[in-house]
């Protein structure tokens, strides 16, 4: 399972730390920008991993959370155990996190392999669009019962050193099925496990979806094409997995 692996990068995290002010994840229990507190630098704020916020919490700890977050500048990952690793930009949901094409081409080709131990790509088109050109090594989930099937009946557990696991959706835009099929995996997750705990904590949305990763790296996908949504040999198709997706 450990998708997308190449040899390591320099120790450091690539690309700009993730932008304050918008929420890590509609269910956190505080708003996630916060005030700096003195002059430390980006890297050693962003080195500080609580680990006591991985064990079962009751209101004390919970409230401890919240004055953590209220006092740090780092917005953090669902389970609030460390910052984004990626680098994040704006995007429809202001509750997502999303990426750019070029940070998911950045992390198909190593230069995360240092901090993730896997990293899924999940798309959440028709089979039909799929099969007409996919992101090398994406799985295709168009339907939550897929999503529950391989993702949480099945979790990906995280490697030993403490390596990430994180998961992109997208689909043939990234507007609607990509950050529904996020959202959806958050709240089953959080459903499975005692707050804050999670089999993901760290996901993403690919902005722009397959058709804008496709036009800037095609390189990066197979076959190197891409079929619409909307093409006109497969009105029944779209009608089929339309009416499952209800």
């Amino acid at each position: 399972r450990q998708l997308f692996l190449s040899p390591s990068v320099p120790g450091s995290v690539p690309g700009p730390l993730p932008k304050p002010g918008l929420p890590s994840d509609r269910d956190s229990p505080a708003d996630a920008q916060r005030q700096s507190r003195g002059a430390g630098s980006p890297e050693q704020e962003a080195s500080l991993e609580p680990v006591a916020w991985l064990e079962p919490c009751g209101s004390a700890q919970l409230q401890e959370i919240e004055n953590l977050l209220a006092n740090d500048d780092q917005e953090l990952i669902g389970d609030f155990s460390k910052p984004h690793l990626l680098p994040t930009v704006e995007g429809k949901d202001p509750g997502l996190k999303y990426i750019s094409p070029g940070t998911l081409a950045a992390v198909l080709s190593g230069n995360y392999s240092s901090f993730i131990g896997s990293s899924v790509v999940v798309d959440c088109r028709y089979p039909y669009e799929y099969e007409g050109g996919h992101v090398k090594g994406a799985v295709n989930l168009p339907l939550q019962r897929d999503v529950e099937e391989l993702l949480l009946e099945r979790p990906i557990v995280p490697q030993e050193g403490g390596k990430r696991v994180i998961m992109i959706f997208h689909c043939e835009f990234s507007v609607e099925r990509g950050p529904r099929m996020c959202k959806f995996l958050r709240e089953r997750d959080r459903s499975c496990h005692e707050y804050p705990q999670l089999h993901y904590p760290e996901l993403y949305v690919l902005k722009g979806g397959y058709r804008e990763f496709f036009l800037q790296f095609p390189g990066h996908c197979e076959p190197r094409d891409y079929r619409p949504m909307e093409h006109p040999a497969f009105k029944e198709e779209l009608r089929k997995f339309r009416g499952q997706s209800r």
